[in-house]
């Protein structure tokens, strides 16, 4: 089947800090440079490099205000006193142009995401226990005893949010992590959704050759 042919497909990843996401991801996109990744909107200043359009579209407040209230996000969050939004616009234009979105974003956004976008796929990534995810927290050396009890607090409410999502991968092992991530998202690839242009394509094709039948 031609790549061409295949829509696009929104991945949504959640799990506790210190789970080993954002390890995960870079492992995913680096090996599938099919993903694209839809410009947010977000009040905060930019930062030295940054550019509008290519980082980060950056408004007013106000703005964004009218736009969160009109629908325009597939989801938002309000984060340190700034906003930060995905359109929902642009999004599904990228996967109407075969391109895979990825959003990695925290279990409040990806309850909005499946409001809006009821097709995305919710991977929740999780620790194999407290203990453990307390180890590699220390590990970090970037925790107060305040903070790492805020950080195990904040995951056990992730946690209870991860019936919501399809897909469980228990990160004990961070190899067998990768494997079960990888075959995620390429089962994500081989759905009906993502193929349904190839299926019209094929059954077109198919009624031409029965009008061209002339016994």
């Amino acid at each position: 089947m031609n790549e061409a042919q295949r829509s696009g497909i929104a991945l949504v990843i959640c799990a506790p800090s210190g789970t080993g996401k954002t390890t995960l991801i870079k492992r995913l996109t680096a090996e599938f440079p099919r993903f694209a990744f839809s410009i947010s909107c977000t009040t905060r200043q930019a930062r030295p490099g940054e550019v509008d359009g290519r980082d980060y579209e950056f408004i007013d407040r106000e703005l964004f205000l009218r736009r969160r209230d009109s629908g325009y996000f597939a989801e938002w969050a309000e984060v340190h006193g700034n906003f930060y939004g995905t359109p929902l616009a642009s999004t599904r234009a990228l996967l109407a142009q075969g391109r895979d979105l990825l959003f990695d974003i925290d279990v409040q956004g990806a309850e909005q995401l499946r409001r809006s976008m009821p097709e995305v796929h919710g991977i929740f990534i999780m620790p194999p226990s407290r203990k453990e995810l307390e180890r590699r927290l220390r590990g970090r050396l970037t925790e107060t005893a305040q903070s790492l009890e805020r950080r195990l607090a904040a995951a056990e409410k992730e946690l209870e949010k991860a019936p919501d999502f399809a897909t469980w991968i228990v990160n004990d092992d961070l190899e067998k992590a990768w494997q079960e991530l990888r075959a995620t998202y390429i089962a994500a690839t081989l759905s009906p959704r993502a193929r349904m242009a190839f299926l019209d394509g094929l059954l077109a094709g198919w009624k031409a050759g029965e009008a061209g039948d002339d016994r």
